[in-house]
């Protein structure tokens, strides 16, 4: 299991990357930058770089995140880490990321609590149909909406 070619993003998609579009373009919030990380082979990598990334959002001061994942299955592995070492820091995060029709995930922790699923398919399944899977507008509005609810409900509650 992972990237297969409905969940697999083309060069065109990165340049028009819908995710990107809707958080840089709304007011409410400031885009403080992308981090593009990899999925590694060996497991003390995989959770070096979830390990990684959250300090890095920490050190940026960041107020709320959101991760996505074109893979699924095993690749959902270092999303969940990458998840909980974000929430361990108080760091409110949305996942966006393929589903689908078997609704769980390989693994998951009590941080991966708001995910917004890209499936496209009728059936919920991988397809053979290039990007048919892939992040789209409405998508990411409901991502960046979740986030904004976590950013706010996070705010009250260090009142």
């Amino acid at each position: 299991m992972g990237v297969g070619p409905s969940t697999k993003e083309t060069s065109l998609h990165h340049f028009r990357d819908p995710l990107l579009e809707v958080v840089s373009n709304d007011t409410d919030v400031d885009l403080l930058g992308v981090v593009v990380l990899g999925t590694p082979q060996e497991n003390k990598y995989k959770n070096l770089v979830g390990q990684r990334l959250a300090v890095w959002l920490e050190a940026m001061r960041a107020d709320g995140a959101i991760i996505s994942c074109d893979g699924w299955g095993n690749s959902h592995v270092d999303f969940a880490n990458t998840f909980e070492e974000v929430g361990k820091r108080n760091i409110p995060v949305v996942g966006v990321t393929f589903n689908g029709v078997q609704g769980k995930f390989v693994v998951s922790n009590k941080y991966m609590d708001t995910i917004v699923d890209m499936n496209k398919s009728q059936e919920g399944i991988e397809t053979e149909v290039v990007g048919e899977n892939n992040v789209d507008e409405l998508d990411s509005k409901k991502a960046l909406a979740f986030l904004k609810l976590k950013m706010r409900k996070a705010e009250e509650k260090n009142k």
